[in-house]
């Protein structure tokens, strides 16, 4: 995993993935940017597989790192321009605020992503962001942010669609970030596109 300096402490990472088969790149990517106050997190898929996937899932990324804490709306907008002449990403992202234990969070396409939480008390046992039909550089909607509150021990996990959509059902509360990635990934993972599972655990 890349993009570590000046992590916030209270956010544990989890990360596991594979490109396709016989591919040497992944279209699928990773992105964590920390800001004043909180950070970032991105599961990105950019079309198809192989060279131009990845490639455009590069520039997606070098977008979000720039302007991590811009305004959502802004931010995917930003992206939208720079992805033009690419084929396009879909993606989810998440925004914590470790400093009031808040998330918010959102999707373009079909990244999946659930919250689970440690303890039941808090809220439905796996929540979900509002995913907007489109792809960020060839058709972008209007986004609206789904707002959480985080209580130790609860995780968010970001899945693409390499990641069969029933994954759910492999998170197990009081796993570690990188054990649960692990265990999805291993458990759920298709084997016939490229695949990505991030996981994120709230440890204040």
């Amino acid at each position: 995993m890349s993009d570590s300096a000046g992590w916030p402490d209270a956010l544990e990472r989890g990360e596991a993935g594979a490109p396709l088969h016989g591919e040497s790149r992944s279209g699928d990517l990773a992105v964590y940017v920390p800001y004043d106050g909180g950070a970032l997190v991105a599961a990105i898929d950019g079309l198809g597989h192989g060279e131009a996937a990845a490639d455009a899932a590069a520039v997606a990324a070098d977008a979000l790192r720039r302007y991590p804490s811009k305004p959502a709306q802004g931010l995917l907008e930003h992206c939208h321009r720079e992805l033009r002449k690419t084929r396009g990403v879909v993606a989810t992202f998440a925004w914590f605020d470790v400093a009031t234990g808040r998330l918010a969070w959102t999707g373009v396409g079909n990244v999946e992503g659930r919250l689970m939480r440690a303890d039941r008390s808090h809220g439905d046992a796996k929540d979900s962001p509002t995913l907007f039909g489109g792809v960020i550089g060839w058709g972008l909607p209007a986004i609206r942010l789904v707002d959480a509150e985080l209580a130790p021990g609860d995780t968010v996990v970001l899945a693409t669609d390499g990641v069969a959509a029933d994954f759910g059902s492999s998170m197990v509360p009081g796993l570690g970030a990188q054990e649960l990635a692990d265990r999805i990934f291993a458990s759920h993972a298709r084997g016939t596109d490229d695949a990505l599972v991030v996981a994120v655990r709230y440890v204040p």
